[in-house]
Order: C-alpha cells, then sequence, then structure tokens
C-alpha cells in the first residue's frame, strides 16, 4: 500500500527498488523535466506515471521571482502534505527547497486540484516522525542520505493556506 492507501502495482514495486540505483539518480535529467511536461498536459492528475503519490509544487524563484514547478513524492499528514529536499542523493541542495526556504508561500497540485500552501521546515521529533513516514513510502531515501554526505536532506510540511489564492 501507498502513503495514500492505495495498492501498489508490480511496477512501482519495482520502481522502488529502482530508486536505490545511481543509474536511477543519473536519469533526473531526463525524468524530471518529461514528468513536468506530463503534469502540465494532464494539469496535475498525472505526476510521477501514478507510481507513486506526488504532486506538483509551484514555488517563487528566489533570484528571479518568477514560478518554478517541480514534480514531487509525498505522503500525507493530516490534511498537509510532507516533501523531502533529497535531490535524488545529490551534494547540493535542491531549488525548490531554497526557494521555500526564502518564499514559504507555494502552490501544489495533487490529483489536478491546485492548492495554496505555506512551508515549514520540520526540525526535531516532528521531523522524525516525518521523516519515517517519507522512508516508508520511498525507502531509497536511506540511500540518498548516505550519497548526500554531510549535506542535510531538509523536511517541509506543507499546510493548506486558505487566505491564499491558488
Amino acid at each position: 500500500m501507498s502513503a495514500l492507501g492505495r495498492p501498489v502495482s508490480a511496477f512501482g514495486r519495482a520502481v522502488r527498488r529502482l530508486g536505490h540505483s545511481r543509474w536511477f539518480a543519473a536519469c533526473t535529467p531526463i525524468l524530471v523535466p518529461a514528468d513536468r511536461l506530463v503534469a502540465r498536459l494532464t494539469r496535475g492528475r498525472v505526476v510521477a506515471l501514478g507510481l507513486v503519490p506526488s504532486l506538483l509544487i509551484t514555488t517563487t524563484g528566489r533570484r528571479s521571482g518568477r514560478p518554478r514547478s517541480n514534480p514531487l513524492l509525498y505522503v500525507p499528514d493530516g490534511d498537509a502534505f510532507v516533501v523531502t529536499g533529497s535531490n535524488w542523493g545529490r551534494p547540493e541542495q535542491p531549488a525548490w527547497a531554497l526557494n521555500l526556504l526564502a518564499e514559504p508561500s507555494a502552490t501544489v497540485t495533487v490529483d489536478g486540484t491546485r492548492i495554496p500552501v505555506r512551508a515549514r521546515l520540520a526540525e526535531g521529533a516532528e521531523r522524525e516522525r516525518l521523516w519515517a513516514l517519507l522512508v516508508a513510502e520511498w525507502p531509497a531515501y536511506l540511500t540518498y542520505v548516505r550519497r548526500a554526505g554531510v549535506r542535510d536532506i531538509r523536511v517541509f510540511r506543507l499546510e493548506r493556506n486558505p487566505s491564499r489564492q491558488g
């Protein structure tokens, strides 16, 4: 079962195993733009080919001020969304996470619905609890921690922000 309580297909289970491999992470320069395109064409109804619970996050570029969209795996936590800046275990922080630190207001698109959110960096016991949820959905995050070395892999709780227009 996925974090959303949906059954995981045999293909989805295989992708979760492949997530640990370096070549899978090396494919992200092709996979992520393709995923963005599919998400845009389906108006956010299909992200990550529906294999893992995914959303499209739109942040404000910290330098450009322009909207930047990225597909991300998420797990639910109540009515919030939990995401992590693993960047596939690369040594650098993902740009979207740095954007959230600079401007925590963002929009997520889940199953075609745009939802305004406010990001909060999880720390301490809350981070550990949320990290366990993420690893249960995508065990390869443990591999990414080893690859990232000393870099802190941030965990964000994206809380619904009804006062902001989506």
